[in-house]
């Protein structure tokens, strides 16, 4: 029996329910967007101004502080993601960037290894021949060790002068 005077009563209040002009939702809105919280003495202004009971004035306030608050929330999600996806972006090119510069490192690491085994090479040899064929040993050896330094340099300094990697990369930042 109450499940039938409930619905009597929800058909008899959609009959009597009256939809809002679009000078009414306008005055609404307006009054929304300057202060959306409304206490009682602005319902009732407003309800006399439009014409409508105070009740149906706090549910339109309601139903758009929900959607605002829905839409705001749906901005809100669309900035973080951007943000999120930014920031994997980034940490993809650092990764990267990271990898590079330990392939560089090993490769200045092997230059400067081969280097030094070259350099060792070189003087064990060069003190073990006599005077006449040290001499020449020695030349060729300086000649040797003056192209690894230039090949090491090159390397540290880039083509623009400044300490980098040959690929124009900076050491330095």
């Amino acid at each position: 029996m109450d499940f039938l005077n409930a619905q009597t009563r929800k058909n008899h209040l959609k009959c009597h329910k009256k939809r809002l002009t679009q000078d009414q939702v306008r005055l609404l809105e307006i009054s929304f967007n300057s202060n959306n919280k409304l206490d009682s003495d602005r319902k009732s202004q407003l309800a006399q101004e439009l014409g409508l009971p105070p009740r149906q004035v706090a549910i339109w306030y309601q139903n758009k502080r929900a959607r605002w608050k829905s839409q705001s929330l749906e901005v809100d999600y669309k900035a973080m993601q951007q943000r999120l996806d930014s920031a994997l972006e980034d940490n993809e090119k650092l990764k990267l960037e990271v990898e590079r510069l330990r392939k560089e490192l090993k490769k200045t690491q092997e230059m400067l290894l081969g280097f030094n085994t070259t350099t060792n090479n070189y003087s064990s040899i060069s003190s073990s021949c006599d005077e006449v064929g040290s001499s020449c040993l020695q030349l060729h050896d300086q000649s040797k060790h003056n192209h690894l330094d230039k090949e090491l340099y090159a390397c540290l300094i880039g083509d623009e002068g400044h300490f980098g990697t040959p690929d124009g990369h900076n050491f330095f930042g």
